[in-house]
This record gives structure tokens, sequence and C-alpha cells, in this order.
């Protein structure tokens, strides 16, 4: 490969002995000044820089600084005739110089420096577009996992109508409770998934049993139980929704582990779980799917409080009902926090 290699010295005997000594194998550009030899970076993609210390108005140092900011990719070799011990240190340290040559120096010693500095090249260069192709990788996979969830919030939305707005408000409900419990940010999205899609495992279930007002009978428990698992096992089939399925599994279980044969309760139930608990029963008693049975914001607080420590976990429920901005939540389109805003800046970063 013809490497461009870039040799800066203002004295014109040295900058022309290294160019002989270089020029047979690559490409040599030469710079007289710090000044000059930015303006060649500006126009040339160079592999490898050698540069003097000692250099009227920039030094060696201060040029190859700015070098690594414009090329960070680019090999930066020092050529040193005097002892200025702290400044190579400091400049080695911080990976602004890759190695530093002692003048006089020998021919042979600096050919070989040079060429494992070109082997440092490529392996930087590697590592550069492996990043960039696993980085391109993760928002096609981002992209993926966002519209498989948009397509899972539509299908709701052929059974019920208001199923997709209460995806998206619950949703955003748990999102602020999650931001207020300080969870991370990988955590605040995985949260907000499985809130958009904690009604997906039941889509097989009848709307007539899924939508009355009263709990399922032992009857209608034989289609519930099943048709729960399936839809349950449809989402944990999808790569990276696990821990989605098993959020949304556990969700349905109360703070005191009453309606859990097995047990499970309390800080037992996966704490995105009891978030989700409290942030769809809210929106499930201020905008019901029958309007007439709605409670006030005031109504639907005093019964989470009510249930507290029984029902829903204490903690949650407290700083869910601290929250001052309840009331502007309702009015988040579809396409708001947590919607297809994430979708389409994902689509638009895979275009840059």
């Amino acid at each position: 490969m013809n490497y461009k290699i870039l040799i800066v010295d203002d004295e014109e005997a040295n900058l022309r002995l290294l160019e002989r000594l270089f020029r047979s194998q690559y490409s040599v550009l030469t710079a007289v000044t710090g000044t000059e030899a930015l303006e060649v970076l500006r126009q040339h993609d160079i592999a490898l820089i050698i540069s003097d210390q000692r250099m009227p108005v920039m030094t060696g140092i201060q040029f190859l600084m700015r070098a690594a900011e414009m090329r960070p990719r680019t090999v930066r070799i020092i050529l040193t005739g005097y002892t200025d011990v702290n400044a190579l240190v400091d400049a080695i340290n911080s990976g602004v110089v890759y190695k530093y040559v002692a003048k006089p120096w020998a021919n042979e010693d600096l050919q070989q420096t040079v060429k494992r500095g070109l082997q440092h090249y490529e392996t930087l260069k590697s590592q550069h577009n492996l990043k960039q192709q696993n980085e391109r990788l993760h928002v096609r996979l981002e992209i993926a996992r966002q519209s498989i969830v948009k397509v899972f919030v539509e299908m709701l939305s052929i059974r019920d109508s208001n199923a997709p707005g209460h995806a998206y408000r619950t949703g955003n409900y748990a999102v602020a409770i999650g931001q207020r419990l300080g969870l991370e940010p990988q955590e605040i999205d995985q949260l907000s998934l499985s809130a958009l899609l904690h009604e997906v495992a039941y889509i097989s279930i009848p709307s007539d049993t899924l939508l009355k007002a009263t709990a399922p009978n032992e009857k209608e428990n034989l289609i519930v139980k099943p048709n729960l698992e399936w839809g349950l096992q449809l989402l944990a089939s999808i790569p990276d929704f696990e821990d989605i399925a098993s959020t949304i599994r556990y969700q349905g279980i109360q703070w005191d582990g009453s309606n859990c044969p097995e047990g499970l309760g309390g800080e037992r139930i996966p704490l995105q779980s009891r978030i989700i608990a409290v942030a769809d029963a809210y929106d499930e008693m201020t905008m019901p799917h029958d309007l007439q049975t709605s409670r006030t914001h005031d109504d639907a607080i005093t019964y989470l409080q009510s249930e507290a420590g029984k029902k829903f976990d204490p903690e949650v429920v407290e700083i869910f009902c601290k929250s001052r901005s309840l009331g502007q939540i309702p009015n988040i389109e579809a396409e708001g926090e947590i919607g297809l805003t994430k979708l389409n800046s994902l689509k638009q970063a895979q275009m840059i």
C-alpha cells in the first residue's frame, strides 16, 4: 500500500535527507512550518507524520496536538535534538506522540520506527472501521426493535382503538416514575418499551373477556391463562425482548403477593413490573375504555395510596403521586416522548 507520510522540519537539509530516505517506499509530502503542515493535513489523508520538535512559531508538539485533532488516526513521530523530558512524556502519555526519535538518528532505526508506526496506523484504522460497522449494526437493530414495537401497538388498535393511546400514556407515566427513581438511561429505555407492550401478551384473548369490568371467572381463566402464556412466549421469542416479556409477566402480581400462588411479592417482583403496575392502574382509572366509569385525578391518586403496600409498591406510589406533570402526559401524542421520535431519529442516523 502506498502510504502518504508528512515530514515537517524547518531545516531544509534535514527535510531533503528524510525525503530521500522514504520516497522510494512511500508518497512523501513536506512542510517547513507547523502552519504549512496543517494546510497539508487539510488536503491529504496522511498515514504518518514525522515532525521536528524545535521549530519557530509552533513547536513540534504544538503542531502534533493540532494534527491529532484534525486526523486522530494519523500516527505521529517527533524528532528531538534537545531534552525536554516533561513535554515529551506528557505528549506520549496523552497519545499525541506515538514515538520520539533522538537526533541525530540512525536511518535504519528510523525506517523501522516508521514501519511499525504504519502497522499501528492499520490497527487504528481497522478498529475505527469495526467501531463504525458496530454502530451501524446497532442502529439497524434498534430500528428493527422499534419497528416491531410499532407493529405490535398497531395490532392492538385492531381489537381496541383506545389501546394505542393507553399504551403510550402508560409508557410515559412509567418513564416519569423511572426517571424520578434514578434509573439509568438503558433501564429507562427498557421500561418504556415494556410499558408500551404491556398489553401485547393479551392480544389473543377475546375482547369481551379482556375488557369486562370484573375479574375473569374460573371458566374464563381457562381461556385467559394459556393465551396469556402464548403472548408472553411470542414476545420472548423475539431477540432482545426476553426481559420485556419477563417484566410484563410479573406486572399483575400484587405487592403483598396475595394473588401469586408461588408467594412472589414485595421487592422480589421486578422493579419495572412494579412501576408499570402503578402507571397502568392510574391510566385505566382516569382514561378507561368506558369513559362513564372514569375517575378524577384526585380519586385515582386516593385509590393508589389506599392500595400502597397491598396491590402496589408504596415507594413507587409515593413518587408517582408527588409528580407535578401527571396532567400533561395524556396530551402527549403517540409520536411523542417514547413514540416514533426515537424511531425517526434512528433512521436519520442510519442515513448519515
